[in-house]
């Protein structure tokens, strides 16, 4: 037999129709003279009745099959008399008149359905069971969809599908490198790329111009929800350009997959945020504006307020008084809720959660008797308060305030149940500081990467004052999760030299971690700037799902490990040898 149609794809046009069907055994109900069967493929799921008075022979046969068998049937398309709303072949049954049995099954682990509560360990066991589950073909044929229409976009837009290479010099980017060992030259390693980034801006040296690639990337470092040692980028970069000509391409390019894949409207241009103006409204860089609770500054409306705790930070250097107001939740919130919102607060360095309600019969705060009533007037009106709001307030370290406010207001929107999955708010936050400062290393680093080029009015500051140094970088965000990011490169080898200088290389480590690049930048380089999207990240989030392991074929755990195969495992120690690493110890 030579399958017909997809189970999923029959409709009432195929009534009366002959057709060939292949797939799984979703369940087999036997009532005595007819079986029913309801059969799976990858498009969805169809019912078959085998009549005992149709065809003897395939009744019989279909009285052996089971859970997950594999079979093939023909048969007529017929109207279903009790239909089924719940499927969108429930207008229809196919009476089948043939039966092969291509491959029977043992009972699987797990249940072939959607709400099979098991856990993921078991899951990602047997993960080849667990990706014929509908949800999980749904998930990755979006994924296709995805890739298609990305690739079909930038092909338009004349950019070039070039691969770069998986082993390649282990360079300083952020994270730890995975290593990779060579037989030929023993000692040495090479290292799997954590970006393509060096290379596809030598690719810019070439005039390639235009450049794509949809690439693994490899990072070793903890892992969380939407983390993967392995994982896929959507990376772009482009030649003569400035940061609105790469963000005014990209933002058409995500606009067009959330309108095909999802029949979703992004209405462009995306709304543009400096990264100061981000933090101070919502204590990330990457801001969930899909609802208010907005971080307002109280510094000056404390700095008398008669209470300590407030003026010791309005008065010192780097510390600040802000607050947010869950305007019109003041009852949502009862004691024990507002200490599970301090406790968001601590968890980012807070020593504690000051907090004001506002109900019928006034002002409500542990605080109140300590704060005049002249300053009590001038935060309520900075704040905006009204009758039925609830004020929080954090005094500290403006890292701090900023950290833990900002998680404060996502976990109040969470209990509150304002975060919709089917309302998409982007934007860009633009101008991110070129450096941050590492406390432990007692340097600087690049918040970015060190080829991020500073702003021009900045660039004077790179030696003089790095802290106050702008970067022409820029990060695509959606509903709080950075979808990606990018920047205008340095092109010119002198500046690219201070930059190293600035995050304490010496010329000689420089060039010799950098040097092929540096070298290039001697022969002619264009200006040039690019991004990379996260696809898994992007699909997680078209998918409504919570972690990028549902959107990724075969995924690691959180501790790197795969349930599936078991790697990583030991190896084989004649290889270790010929790798000139040795025994390893038993």
């Amino acid at each position: 037999m030579k399958r017909t149609h997809y189970c999923g794809d029959l409709r009432n046009e195929h009534i009366n129709q002959e057709v060939v069907l292949m797939g799984w055994v979703q369940r087999a109900r036997n009532l005595g003279g007819l079986i029913f069967v309801d059969l799976r493929d990858r498009e969805g799921i169809c019912q078959i009745v085998f009549d005992e008075e149709i065809d003897k022979q395939a009744f019989e046969k279909a009285s052996k099959i089971g859970s997950e068998y594999v079979i093939a049937i023909s048969g007529i398309v017929r109207e279903r008399s009790s239909k089924n709303s719940n499927i969108p072949t429930g207008d229809i049954e196919i009476f089948a008149n043939s039966i092969d049995i291509l491959n029977d099954a043992n009972t699987p682990p797990i249940y072939i359905k959607d709400d099979d509560d098991v856990s993921e360990n078991l899951r990602l066991k047997y993960r080849y069971l667990d990706l014929r589950k509908p949800k999980m073909q749904k998930n990755f044929i979006l994924r296709h969809k995805v890739t298609q229409i990305v690739r079909n976009f930038l092909s338009q837009e004349g950019f070039i599908d070039v691969e770069t290479p998986m082993l390649t010099k282990p360079t300083p980017e952020g994270a730890r490198d995975y290593l990779v060992p060579s037989r030929v030259s023993n000692g040495k390693f090479y290292a799997l790329p954590q970006s393509p980034q060096l290379f596809k801006q030598l690719l810019m040296v070439s005039g390639m111009d235009r450049y794509y690639q949809i690439v693994k990337c490899f990072r070793d470092e903890d892992l969380r929800a939407d983390r993967q040692p392995e994982f896929t980028q959507i990376d772009c970069e482009m030649s003569f350009v400035d940061m609105e000509d790469v963000m005014q391409i990209m933002e058409r390019l995500i606009a067009k997959v959330f309108d095909e894949a999802l029949n979703v409207k992004i209405d462009l241009p995306l709304q543009r945020m400096t990264y100061d103006e981000a933090m101070s409204r919502f204590g990330s860089d990457k801001p969930d504006v899909r609802f208010g609770f907005e971080i307002v500054d109280l510094t000056e409306e404390v700095k008398d307020c008669g209470f300590s705790v407030f003026e010791t930070s309005a008065m010192e250097e780097g510390k600040s008084v802000r607050a947010i107001n869950i305007n019109g939740y003041e009852s949502n919130f009862t004691r024990k809720g507002i200490t599970a919102l301090e406790d968001v607060a601590k968890t980012y360095g807070a020593k504690g959660l000051a907090w004001i309600k506002l109900t019928s019969e006034g002002v409500n705060s542990p605080i109140s008797k300590f704060i005049n009533d002249e300053a009590m007037n001038r935060i309520l009106s900075k704040m905006d308060a009204k009758t039925g709001d609830l004020i929080l307030f954090v005094a500290d370290r403006d890292k701090i305030v900023f950290d833990s406010l900002g998680h404060v207001r996502i976990d109040a929107a969470k209990k509150l149940d304002l975060l919709k999955k089917d309302e998409y708010k982007l934007l860009y936050v633009t101008e991110f500081p070129q450096f941050e400062y590492d406390e432990d290393n007692n340097r600087y680093v690049a918040m970015h990467h060190p080829f991020t080029s500073p702003l021009d009015e900045d660039m004077e500051l790179l030696e003089s004052n790095p802290s106050k140094v702008r970067a022409k970088a820029y990060d695509m965000v959606l509903n709080g999760v950075e979808l990606g990011g990018g920047s205008i490169r340095i092109h010119n080898s002198k500046i690219q030299e201070k930059m190293f200088t600035a995050l304490g290389f010496s010329t000689e480590e420089a060039w010799d971690k950098f040097g092929f690049l540096l070298e290039a930048f001697k022969y002619g380089t264009p200006p040039h700037g690019g991004i990379a999207f996260g696809l898994d990240r992007l699909i997680m989030l078209l998918a409504g799902e919570e972690s990028i392991r549902e959107v990724i074929a075969f995924p690691k755990t959180q501790n790197a490990s795969c349930p599936l195969t078991n790697a990583p495992s030991e190896a084989d120690n004649t290889a270790l040898l010929e790798l000139g690493i040795g025994l390893l110890d038993n």
